[in-house]
């Protein structure tokens, strides 16, 4: 039995505890606030011990693991002070500050002999995993074109519009999970561009809404990744992305809900609308890493590389914007 303790009562940590009942004879639920009040809110409705502070949580000897859910500008700090406590973690995305941080993590956790796994629940993705079968069956041929449509309206509050506690714009915050999607389809990103549209006065990655990244597949496929905060999406945010190859298309419906195939055969496929955005087989991997005592699927060599091409789409966004500048 894990007792698994979120830092953090909110949205996420209700949303999570919510997933983990399906393993309630695996995983025991509780919860941690800087407002005392509200982790006995929270315990009352979903079960579990509160604390008063993350740090009595990280110290608590009821505490075997501990699932950061606040503002990214503290997961480093947390995460730490966990693996010296002798805690397993799971770290929100975005998980870390900075992609160089996460050597500092990942030898705390050997030291430690602990696990820290990140909750990128993309990687899960049943149409992930669907469309990575496709290409690997080479239903469409070599692949050209990769486009991938994300765009909506998200208004933020709170940390989001805090600078010191965000760190990033909404690649960063939410188009990570999409950089995730498009580095795992079963071909390697050698190199990501960024480009920010509507930003006058050059580029500024704290206040980035609008993100278009560019990718180079290793094999010479291109991809396109349009991300944005700032549009209106139809539908409740029904969106169409596409691959293009030399012996057919794929057409997605971007969140996942269909995929058809017209290439050396027609398909039409529904992946899996009961996990359609991959918690269920995300916390179902990190509760059989705890009872095995190994790793997730998803690693950290995984989340490193995700922020690594955010950091990247980030320093061409502003090298390009700085030669448009007068």
């Amino acid at each position: 039995m894990i007792r698994l303790a979120m830092l953090g009562c909110g949205k996420v940590a209700a949303a999570h505890a919510k997933r983990l009942r399906r393993h309630k004879h695996d995983v025991v639920v509780g919860f941690a606030s800087r407002d005392r009040a509200r982790a006995e809110a929270f315990a009352r409705e979903h079960g579990g011990p509160s604390f008063g502070t993350y740090d009595e949580a990280i110290d608590s000897s009821a505490v075997d693991a501990v699932a950061i859910v606040t503002p990214p500008a503290s997961h480093k700090d947390l995460a730490m002070k966990a693996l010296a406590a002798g805690k397993h973690v799971v770290l929100e995305k975005p998980p870390l500050p900075r992609a160089a941080d996460f050597a500092e993590i990942a030898a705390a956790a050997k030291g430690a002999g602990k696990r820290v796994f990140v909750a990128e629940n993309y990687f899960y993705k049943p149409s992930l995993r669907k469309l990575q079968a496709l290409l690997a069956d080479g239903v469409v041929g070599d692949v050209l074109f990769v486009q991938v449509n994300a765009i909506k309206r998200q208004l933020t509050s709170g940390w989001r519009d805090d600078a010191t506690q965000a760190l990033g714009g909404a690649l960063y915050e939410g188009g990570i999970h999409w950089i995730d999607f498009m580095a795992n389809l079963g071909m390697e990103v050698r190199a990501a561009r960024g480009l920010a549209p509507g930003m006058p006065g050059g580029f500024d990655p704290l206040r980035e809404r609008s993100m278009l990244v560019t990718f180079d597949y290793a094999g010479g496929a291109v991809g396109t990744l349009a991300y944005s905060w700032e549009v209106p999406s139809t539908a409740k945010g029904l969106r169409l992305s596409k691959i293009y190859g030399k012996k057919g298309t794929i057409t997605f419906e971007s969140n996942g809900l269909w995929i058809l195939v017209h290439g050396t055969r027609t398909r039409f496929h529904v992946p899996g609308l009961r996990d359609l955005a991959g918690y269920r087989a995300m916390w179902t991997d990190f509760v059989r890493a705890w009872r095995e005592g190994g790793d997730a699927a998803f690693t950290l060599d995984h989340a490193r590389r995700d922020l690594e091409l955010v950091e990247a789409a980030y320093a061409t966004a502003a090298l390009s914007a700085a030669k448009e500048t007068p």
